[in-house]
């Protein structure tokens, strides 16, 4: 009765499909596994800095609620809460803000706060860091 049932599905089943077998489909893994090895390493300084635009933005703001505060109190505030800056969720808090930043000093004619990455983006024990003053142009101190 089986042997009945398979000579008939197999008499059904003539056309066979083109497809590809475990070899194939290993061998293209391992092709783009190589690929991947050379094409990653040259995309992480766009990656870093991308990853940077986030400080960058931030530390305008902050010159931009630092400026305001200036032109209120003829000083600069030497905390966030008093220019009410909120900094992003981090990363490590369950955010997605790679950086952290603090205002390293303020005063009557001055100010200066930095960028500090978390995070070590092409794992190499470097934390980016940026800066921003007064004249309001953000510059990286520290290369990742």
């Amino acid at each position: 009765m089986i042997k009945q049932f398979i000579n008939k599905f197999n008499g059904w089943c003539k056309v066979r499909l083109a497809a590809y077998n475990l070899q194939n489909m290993l061998l293209a893994l391992a092709l783009m596994g190589i690929l991947m090895m050379f094409a990653v390493p040259k995309t992480m300084p766009l990656i870093v800095k991308f990853k940077s635009s986030e400080a960058q933005a931030q530390l305008k703001y902050i010159h931009t609620l630092q400026e305001m505060f200036f032109y209120t109190n003829s000083r600069y505030a030497d905390n966030f809460t008093d220019i009410y800056f909120e900094a992003p969720k981090s990363v490590k808090a369950g955010g997605n803000a790679n950086y952290s930043y603090e205002i390293i000093s303020a005063g009557a004619g001055q100010f200066k706060a930095t960028a500090t990455a978390i995070i070590d983006f092409d794992s190499d024990g470097i934390y980016n860091v940026w800066e921003i003053n007064e004249n309001g142009v953000p510059k990286q101190k520290i290369l990742d």
